[in-house]
């Protein structure tokens, strides 16, 4: 069975919500971190956070999640956030072949989206992408080691794609269409307040 590390984009300061960290939101009753982490650990490991440029100890992780900060560069967000996971990928000689990236604010992320990305993953492709329709999800994708090397290899040649997006499409990422389910887009995330809310709603109509 092929092994997948993971990394949970948790760095984002979530300014269009007036500065309340995503990790830390609660949804039914627990927190967006809580909820990606248990549906990664089911099929990778190990898992990382990338925690941008705070003290981790304020998302008080499970002691087996490895948690990541930005590298001293003038960038943040997701991008960041990915460099940190390829840096500590290939400082670690063990470390899995495929890496799985997933935004911490997705929810209703499918069940199936790691063993999925990774069956889906054509030999020879350096990375996979959700999609859902017309709409990309840069951030919740699944790297080969040697494309996590190449996006290390260009902070010392001072050509850093402008985001994971431009890096995506740069090396021909493949894209792994999921259809909505009954309530619609299942990476649909969350950046403003009409976001949680509507997210909150779906949710509620569920049950």
């Amino acid at each position: 069975m092929t092994r997948i590390a993971a990394v949970v984009l948790a760095g984002g300061r979530g300014e269009r919500l007036g500065g309340v960290r995503k990790a830390g939101l609660k949804l039914w009753g627990r927190r967006l971190i809580d909820r990606t982490l248990a549906n990664l650990s089911r099929h990778c490991a190990p898992v990382l956070v990338s925690t941008g440029r705070i003290d981790p100890a304020l998302l008080q992780l499970p002691d087996d999640v490895v948690a990541i900060a930005d590298l001293d560069l003038p960038i943040a967000g997701p991008l960041a956030g990915l460099l940190a996971a390829a840096d500590w990928m290939g400082k670690e000689a063990t470390a899995p072949d495929l890496l799985v990236s997933i935004a911490v604010d997705t929810p209703f992320v499918p069940d199936d989206f790691v063993p999925r990305l990774a069956a889906e993953l054509p030999e020879g492709a350096l990375a996979a992408c959700a999609t859902c329709g017309p709409a990309f999800y840069p951030t919740n994708a699944v790297w080969r080691r040697e494309s996590l090397a190449r996006l290390s290899a260009r902070i010392g040649e001072q050509t850093l794609p402008r985001s994971l997006r431009a890096f995506l499409e740069e090396i021909g990422a493949h894209a792994v269409d999921w259809r909505p389910d009954a309530d619609g887009d299942p990476f649909s995330n969350i950046n403003t307040l009409a976001n949680l809310i509507a997210l909150s709603r779906r949710r509620a109509s569920d049950d």
